[in-house]
């Protein structure tokens, strides 16, 4: 017997394969594991859909607060502005400022503008329309994805499905609280936003509705504390939550829950310079279109902070504080379809496929040891080696295993041994014809590599085109299905070979070649 690079590096990939894999079957607290998908350890799979038609309403808002700004800090004087679901509109009162409120409007991208004399009308052209619809899915995309990272639930799958829908999937949800309150950190808006009471008209509120409000540039929005109470707000907001650089929860001289948030600084700025120019009037803190606190500015607010307190459980405070650190949704989003798995389902699904593998496992091995004597025991222990590199590998990087992804594993316990039964044919054939031990093994190799090869090159092709055009159960059983093959090319190729490389001596010395390879040489 004597050593070869071969076998030193199946060495290596066996122990690679039993550290790394430890942890997942120990299912021990240190090291990386493997995490198991929605449809093995139950949870929430939802089809979200996105209202993108309110981003291109939020960015003209926008755009209306920036104008609002702008002219309020040059002391332009506007005759009006108003905006609606396309554009905004406004008018100049001095020739003069024009050349201002254009230079202003020029560095925003994608907009039309058109005026007749000092009356503006601005809006986005017809690209960047379906540009905000696109960037407000894939800011839904990764906002939900953030929320749900830091909510604390592991490998989420947060999935563009088609050109508007979103595929969320949360394995470990494992009863309605957890289910409702991952639900409410995905749909909440967190749009934050500090407005303006009209304080001319604050009085009348309760005898205006929302057109009357309307012809005054305001609108009412209801008091999140005290159901029934209405306040009077103007329509343009002095700053929005995209301003906002951080949020996170305190409490108050009580003891209570709060929100404290800190601004940018164009945010901090726009908030200084409105207080200060509005002591002793009222600023009101809304949230997702409820008025969360309405204080009196006392004094020029500066370095760009403020606080949102409520009835608020320090679990909600925190959700709440996610949800703002996240970032706010450019569009509103709805459910579409909704389903739960349970925990005793994923069970018997993991019952189920490990009955599937062990099976199929035990009598591929049986076969192999039957079959191929002693070459199918090293064929046996490439297998072996084989699943273990698997989990290894899929430990190591925190892979999610799903059920097509176990389907994948049973898939490639077939493949795998297919190799080392293409080799072991090779091997007997030339034996058969009376070539020596040496020549047979090294031939056998070099005959099996092209088939080998071929199969195991356009299966991994396949598999790359699942990872990347299909959906998360489907990524699954392509990851499992190329780790496979990778692993199964590392064991059955250069594994084995570099075994009977080491056993050759003791081949030709025990003259019983059968016992071997299951079949006599010519004599």
């Amino acid at each position: 017997m004597k050593l070869n690079f071969r076998i030193v590096v199946f060495a290596a990939a066996i122990i690679f394969g039993l550290a790394f894999s430890f942890p997942s079957l120990t299912q021990s607290e240190k090291g990386a594991k493997i995490t198991l998908g929605l449809d093995l350890q139950g949870g929430l799979h939802m089809l979200l859909g996105v209202r993108t038609e309110e981003a291109v309403k939020s960015r003209i808002k926008s755009i209306t607060s920036s104008v609002k700004h702008f002219s309020e800090r040059e002391d332009i004087l506007l005759d009006s502005i108003t905006f609606g679901d396309e554009a905004l509109n406004f008018a100049l009162l001095d020739e003069d400022d024009a050349s201002a409120i254009d230079t202003l409007l020029s560095e925003i991208e994608g907009i039309v503008i058109t005026h007749s004399g000092l009356d503006y009308a601005v809006s986005f052209t017809p690209e960047e329309v379906v540009k905000t619809k696109k960037q407000a899915i894939d800011q839904a995309i990764e906002t939900i994805r953030n929320r749900l990272d830091q909510f604390g639930l592991a490998e989420p799958t947060v999935a563009r499905q088609g050109e508007e829908k979103i595929l969320v999937e949360l394995p470990g949800i494992k009863n309605q609280e957890e289910e409702q309150r991952a639900r409410d950190l995905i749909s909440r808006a967190a749009k934050l936003e500090l407005m303006a009471i009209d304080e001319d008209r604050k009085m009348r509120v309760y005898n205006m509705d929302e057109r009357d409000a309307a012809k005054f540039g305001d609108i009412i929005l209801e008091d999140a504390e005290q159901p029934g109470v209405k306040h009077l707000i103007k329509e343009i907001p002095i700053l929005d939550g995209s301003m906002l650089t951080d949020a996170g929860v305190a409490f108050d001289q009580n003891n209570k829950p709060v929100i404290n948030f800190t601004l940018n600084a164009e945010g901090a700025q726009i908030f200084g310079d409105f207080t200060a120019a509005n002591v002793g009037n009222h600023l009101a803190i809304v949230l997702d279109g409820k008025v969360y606190s309405a204080p009196v500015i006392n004094e020029r607010i500066g370095g760009g902070s403020g606080q949102i307190s409520g009835n608020y459980t320090p679990q909600g405070a925190n959700d709440l504080a996610i949800a703002l650190r996240s970032g706010a949704l450019l569009a509103p989003i709805y459910l579409m379809e909704k389903r739960s798995v349970g925990p005793s389902l994923g069970a018997d699904s993991i019952k189920a496929s490990l009955i599937a593998l062990i099976g199929g496992f035990v009598l591929v091995i049986i076969f192999m040891v039957i079959y191929y004597k002693r070459a199918g025991i090293i064929a046996n222990v490439a297998l072996i080696a084989n699943l273990f590199i698997i989990l290894a590998v899929m430990s190591l990087f925190g892979a999610t295993l799903t059920l097509p992804g176990m389907a994948g594993i049973v898939l490639t316990v077939g493949m795998a041994v297919d190799a080392n039964v293409i080799i072991s044919e090779r091997i007997r054939e030339l034996i058969y014809s009376g070539s020596s031990i040496h020549k047979a093994i090294e031939e056998g190799y070099s005959n099996a590599m092209r088939a080998i090869l071929d199969a195991n090159i356009t299966t991994l092709i396949a598999a790359v085109v699942l990872y990347a055009y299909g959906t998360g159960a489907i990524k699954g059983f392509a990851i499992t299905i190329s780790i496979g093959i990778l692993a199964s090319m590392l064991t059955a190729i250069l594994g084995t070979h570099g075994v009977y490389e080491m056993l050759e001596g003791r081949i030709k010395k025990g003259q019983n070649v059968k016992k071997w390879f299951g079949v006599e040489g010519t004599k």
